[in-house]
């Protein structure tokens, strides 16, 4: 039972979603770091993330059966009853918002509703299973945990937040992509119409260029707005050209599985060392 209570949550996702929004807590905090804060902020958007990924589980328990990547989720498999998975993901989410709210501060609960919110009704619920834009609107929620970090300290808003936000943002679509050009066929039978099944890989592959090429001035910003140091600037600016030189080989590749098996690799060191990179070099106060 406990653990098909954590893999509700999808760990892997909860963990990666945690780091970013300590870089933007730490970002913000520029090494003044209040313990107590982070804590709170921590465990309220995790909690909180943790909710929208059960609650996704629910809803998409009949179509996971369709797919081999899923068909072993322990809703597919009748380890526990939707009934209580539901009740589970509400009892997380009520728990994470009202600890955002009540222990860290109203604007980071107004942005956790609104990843909840997001990834929920309008990615989960509609887009998902009714248009290719579902990816990139969906982005929406997994862009919110730096945001939550960042307006942890803050209070507020501003450049620094909206600068965090875009990076999540712009990083996802090329990232999933990525993977689901490898599983295409999955997807097809499932029914999702995900960019790929409905227009073709080598659009996807376009449409993944813009994406990548917009992270290189985002990382430019972060440094030209005083939040991260000229080490981060040089890593990320590097890493983010060497995904976009990637990416762009993919127009002609001739093995697609091949390309888009490191291009989904580059992808997710590719976030990890830019956090790890922005949180060794945060400008100190």
């Amino acid at each position: 039972m406990l653990k098909d209570l954590i893999a509700l949550t999808k760990p892997r996702l909860l963990r990666l979603n945690m780091f970013a929004a300590l870089g933007g807590f730490w970002v913000a905090s520029k090494w003044d770091i209040d313990i107590p804060l982070m804590i709170w902020m921590l465990i309220g958007s995790t909690l909180t993330m943790a909710s929208a990924t059960v609650v996704n589980n629910y809803w998409d328990r009949e179509l996971d059966q369709k797919m081999e990547r899923t068909r072993n989720r322990t809703l597919p498999m009748g380890r526990m009853k939707p009934s209580a998975v539901l009740a589970y993901g509400i009892i997380l989410g009520v728990t994470g918002i009202a600890v955002l709210f009540l222990l860290v501060n109203s604007i980071t609960g107004w942005l956790g509703l609104l990843g909840w919110f997001v990834y929920i009704v309008i990615y989960t619920m509609w887009l998902k299973r009714t248009s290719t834009w579902s990816t990139s609107i969906g982005g929406i929620s997994g862009a919110m945990p730096p945001a939550i970090g960042y307006c942890a300290v803050t209070g507020e808003i501003d450049a620094g937040a909206w600068i965090l936000f875009a990076l999540l943002f712009l990083w996802q679509p090329a990232h999933f992509w990525s993977l689901a050009i490898r599983r295409v066929e999955e997807y097809r039978e499932a029914g999702f119409p995900l960019l790929p099944v409905v227009k073709g890989i080598q659009r996807t592959k376009l449409q993944m260029i813009p994406y990548v090429l917009l992270l290189l001035p985002s990382v430019i910003l972060l440094y030209w707005f005083g939040y991260a140091g000229i080490y981060f600037l040089i890593i990320s600016v590097v890493l983010s050209l060497v995904w976009l030189v990637h990416t762009l080989q993919g127009i002609k590749a001739k093995d697609t599985e091949k390309w888009a098996k490191i291009n989904f690799l580059i992808s997710v060191n590719y976030l990890m060392v830019v956090f790890i990179a922005m949180i060794a070099n945060t400008t100190s106060a």
